[in-house]
């Protein structure tokens, strides 16, 4: 059968009905998803050996030939063994096989083979278990750089590779070249034909990473012109150009003096908003660094102007938080505030809409209830988004789209905040369509949090601290990675369900101990955090639903189980829990793990409590993938590059989407129409940029 790209999985040897479901589970359904779909680790399986000479400490490949039949055993139930003996020139080597009893039939007495594993034992007299066998002339996954590819259950590698190799065979010369000859030319990029073969079956590592530059760049290319028309989709529109207010005639509103750094961003955000163009601007600060201040300043210069906010957080509890807060600021000045929530009865959040779209309201905290149907702003002039990665590009869209009722008047700025400081250059790349701001220092006399990594041995002095605290009038944080026992893979986790049951009944009776979970109703997840707020609770036990939460300024101990399992700058958020009052706080990490990497890395965690290098040292250590979590909704998933290492190439993929689009701003020419069409293929998720 003559392949081709859109060729279906299910037209290949091997793949059934059932193995094509699991194959879409990876997105793989045709030749061409499997041409893309890129391993994420290589085996180097070139190394052989004779037996006599084979190392103990690495795997290699031997050539022998089988000196006897096979014998199977069947030990008990659910355990059979199969035996067999190789020789060559310079020994013996014994080999065992667990539960694959074919091997019996399909090895051969008096062939040759090559046994890929690890070789125990010295002298001539060796021993292999569960070593890779294939017959001597057919090698495809021995002697060779064996891709290794991600799986999902009922995929096995062998079964990928296979079919990796096919497509590969038949369809690599039948991808289309969609870099423009010039930026191939200048930046010395392989063919795409060859970059896809030895992405996946390189001759060598040299070869590989040829392929993988031409991959790399090609990725970061695509992503560059798409922010890029992101961007100019933006600028090239005229914004409300409003009159300036200082910063000075602000800061007398405040009860506390602003830090230079707060100082800065403020002036950066009145640059965006008096300079005829829509803002949006990312203001990225370490918990408890005053963005809440920053954002006052834009609502309270956007009021000055006439202008209408519009303020969206993720939670109620922090919607409440934010409205008291701002209320106090701003309500003296003259500013009307309201607050939108989805608890609101249905009487009440008929006037709220009719209050504001009447424009009675100058600024309006709320929740996603902030999209609902009915809600509008005559003059809305800036759209707040508190926690960034709570909200992708499109709900920042739809929130600005409740503007001006003829839609007529001119784009709502845009203010974006993230307590996940992130490094400048990725920042640039996942906030795409954004400017950055940074607010790099903390409040003065904000004590730091006192943080201590612990092992299982020390769980009993970790309890008696709690009671301790508890007993000073303080409350506390108790974080764990599952919601109910036997979630997650590996040794047990700590679970929040049954961990709060046990602490209330064994550990802590004469306390009161709380539970939040992900898993329960917003309604009664909202309650427990009111309760724990108001002080009814002692003792909360969490999952990380506690990470964008309500300040409660009388915690002052957090508590993370199994915090292995959370990446740096996720246990940094959580630690941002604690230490919002006049207490000193503190921040226990408990792990059962003894592995020297994985203490390092939580090490970090208690000689700094600067957001901005936790988050540089969790990105080299984990990569971009793992460092968001869930991903930016807009903006497209990275299949071969790595924003963390690939920094270099990306500065250079960069310039060269500049020098195209500065050439053909529209990609109209024929050559730059294939880039154009793999931008739109790259940006599927927000297709309204090309519009």
């Amino acid at each position: 059968m003559v392949l081709d790209l859109n060729t279906s999985l299910r037209e290949f040897p091997g793949v059934g009905p059932a193995r094509a479901e699991k194959l879409a589970r990876l997105g793989l359904e045709t030749a061409g998803d499997l041409l893309e779909y890129y391993p994420r680790d290589y085996e180097d399986r070139r190394r052989s050996s004779t037996i006599r000479s084979a190392p103990e400490d690495a795997p290699v490949c031997i050539r022998a030939m089988v000196a006897q039949p096979p014998r199977l055993n069947r030990v008990r139930r659910g355990l059979e063994l199969v035996k067999a003996r190789a020789v060559d020139a310079t020994g013996v080597l014994e080999i065992t096989w667990f539960n694959q009893g074919y091997l019996q039939n399909a090895i051969r007495e008096g062939e040759e083979y090559i046994f890929f594993g690890r070789a125990e034992g010295h002298g001539g007299r060796r021993r292999m278990t569960n070593p890779v066998v294939q017959r001597e002339g057919e090698e495809t996954v021995t002697g060779c750089i064996l891709p290794v590819y991600p799986l999902t259950a009922g995929i096995s590698n062998n079964l990928m590779v296979k079919l990796c190799r096919r497509a590969a065979e038949a369809c690599a010369d039948k991808l289309p070249e969609t870099l423009p000859r010039r930026v191939r030319q200048e930046h010395q990029l392989a063919a795409v034909e060859y970059a896809c073969r030895q992405a996946h079956f390189p001759d060598s590592f040299q070869t590989l990473e040829v392929a993988r530059r031409r991959l790399v760049f090609e990725e970061l290319f695509y992503l560059a012109v798409g922010l890029d028309l992101l961007r100019g989709r933006r600028t090239d529109r005229p914004g409300w150009r409003m009159e300036p207010c200082e910063v000075e005639e602000y800061q007398k509103l405040l009860p506390f003096p602003l830090t230079d750094s707060q100082r800065q961003v403020m002036e950066e955000i009145a640059g965006d908003m008096t300079g005829g163009r829509p803002m949006n601007r990312l203001v990225q600060g370490d918990v408890g660094s005053g963005k809440t201040a920053v954002a006052g300043y834009a609502a309270y210069l956007c009021a000055q102007n006439g202008g209408q906010t519009a303020l969206m957080v993720p939670t109620e509890l922090l919607a409440e938080q934010h409205f008291r807060s701002l209320s106090a600021l701003l309500a003296p000045a003259g500013v009307r505030l309201a607050l939108l929530t989805g608890s609101l009865r249905p009487a009440e959040k008929e006037k709220l809409h009719r209050t504001m779209a009447a424009g009675e309201v100058d600024l309006v905290v709320g929740t996603h209830a902030l999209l609902s149907q009915g809600v509008s702003f005559p003059r809305l002039g800036l759209v707040v988004a508190d926690e960034q990665h709570r909200f992708g590009v499109e709900q920042r869209a739809l929130l600005a789209g409740k503007g001006s009722l003829d839609q007529a008047g001119p784009p709502p700025h845009v203010l974006v905040m993230s307590a996940t400081p992130i490094p400048r250059t990725l920042a640039l790349i996942v906030y795409g369509d954004l400017d950055v701001s940074a607010i790099r220092q903390l409040p003065p006399g904000r004590r730091p949090v006192e943080t201590y990594l612990i092992g299982e041995d020390k769980r009993a002095r970790m309890y008696n601290f709690v009671r301790k605290l508890a007993g000073e009038g303080r409350q506390v944080y108790i974080v764990c990675p599952a919601v109910e026992e036997g979630e997650g893979e590996g040794p047990p986790l700590k679970a929040a369900t049954e961990y709060a049951g046990e602490l209330q009944r064994k550990v802590f009776p004469d306390l009161t101990v709380g539970c939040v979970h992900g898993k329960m109703k917003p309604r009664d997840k909202e309650a427990v955090m009111t309760a724990f707020a108001r002080g009814e609770l002692q003792v909360l036990v969490s999952t990380t639903v506690i990470e964008v939460g309500v300040d409660v300024p009388n915690a002052a101990l957090m508590v993370v189980e199994n915090a292995e399992r959370f990446g740096l700058s996720q246990l940094h958020q959580l630690r941002g829990r604690v230490g919002r009052g006049s207490h000193q706080s503190y921040c226990v990490l408990l792990t059962q793990n003894t592995s020297p990497d994985t203490l390092a890395r939580l090490r970090v965690l208690t000689a700094t409590t600067d957001g901005f290098r936790i988050a540089e040292e969790d990105l080299r250590l984990r990569g971009p993938g793992d460092f968001f979590g869930a991903r930016q909704h807009g903006l497209p998933q990275l299949k071969v590059a790595s924003l963390a290492g690939d920094v270099r190439l990306l500065r250079e993929a960069q310039d060269a989407a500049r020098e195209v689009l500065a050439e053909d701003p529209g990609l109209s020419r024929p050559e730059h129409r294939p880039v154009l069409e793999r931008v739109k293929r790259l940006f599927a998720e927000n297709p309204d940029i090309f519009n």
